[in-house]
Formats: C-alpha cells, structure tokens, sequence
C-alpha cells in the first residue's frame, strides 16, 4: 500500500503546530506557571534550611571540641606526661603540659602562644580544666557546654574521669 498525496501519515505532538505555522514549545502562561510553583517550594524550604544550617554549625563545634580534648588525651599518652587543657577565652582551647600552670603546648593548629581557636560563632564553657594523665585519664572529670551565639542553642561534651569523651 502506497501513499498517496491526499493521505498524510498520522502526526504527534506539536506536529500539527508547526504544519499550521506555529512555533513549538511553551507558553507563558505554562512558563509563569512553572516559576511560581518553584518560588512556592522554595519559601517553604528556606526556613526548614536555615535551622539545619545553625543545628549543624553548633553539632560541628561539639565535635571539633571533642576531637581537641581526644588530641590532648593522645599528647598526654605520647608524651608520657599530664596535659591540661585550658580555656584562655570562651572561644579558645589550649593545651598545657606538666599541669594547668605548665607551659603551653605549641604545634598543629594553634597559634603562637598555643591557644587553638573555635569555629566562629561558638563559645564554651567548663566546669573544670580536666588534666589528662600518661594513661589517659583524666581528672577532674569536665563537662564542657558549647553555644551557639546566634540562637543561644546549647550542647555539651563530657569527660569521664576514665577519660572518655562524649557528646551525651
């Protein structure tokens, strides 16, 4: 069976448009459409965002303070020696060797004068400046409260006189 020119095979889609000499493709209304459904989403999830980004930026500033007081339990074992750590400002951590008057331990991410700053944003406190021993323990046992400045959220660390560390 043949074509003929009277017979057209069957079209799809916007075939017949072009045929008729419209431009494929979408209208504006379809495009306004598109965008507004998109802004909508998007001002919905814009609030929910904003939290997880101030939940993680305290989370994280838990953890670097635990990796820090794990540094320090590690340099005690190494050094076969105390080291206490000390917080010369709220956002500061350093670490001393010997005892908390001791002299303070200068390497790796500190600064000069041995002082190891927080993330921005975060400050902490302490209930003692635990001293780990050439075992790693530690004594005081410490707790350690963290706050994010921005919202005023608050986490703490502890240390266990076994001198584990925990994020309760």
């Amino acid at each position: 069976m043949s074509i003929t020119n009277k017979e057209q095979p069957p079209t799809v889609g916007n075939e017949q448009a072009v045929g008729r000499g419209l431009a494929p493709g979408f209208t504006l209304a379809e495009l306004v459409m598109v965008i507004a459904v998109i802004g909508i989403l998007a001002v919905m999830a814009v609030p929910s965002y904003l939290t997880y980004l101030r939940a993680a930026a305290l989370k994280s500033g838990v953890q670097q303070v635990v990796t820090l007081l794990n540094q320090a339990r590690e340099l005690a074992i190494k050094e076969n020696s105390n080291v206490c750590v000390t917080r010369p400002s709220v956002t500061q951590i350093s670490y001393r060797l010997g005892s908390c008057a001791g002299a303070a331990w200068v390497g790796a991410g500190t600064d000069a004068i041995g002082n190891i700053n927080l993330p921005p944003g975060i400050t902490v406190t302490a209930n003692a400046n635990p001293i780990f021993n050439y075992v790693g323990s530690a004594l005081p046992a410490a707790t350690y409260t963290l706050t994010y400045t921005q919202t005023g959220a608050t986490l703490t660390a502890s240390v266990a006189a076994s001198g584990r560390i925990t994020i309760p």
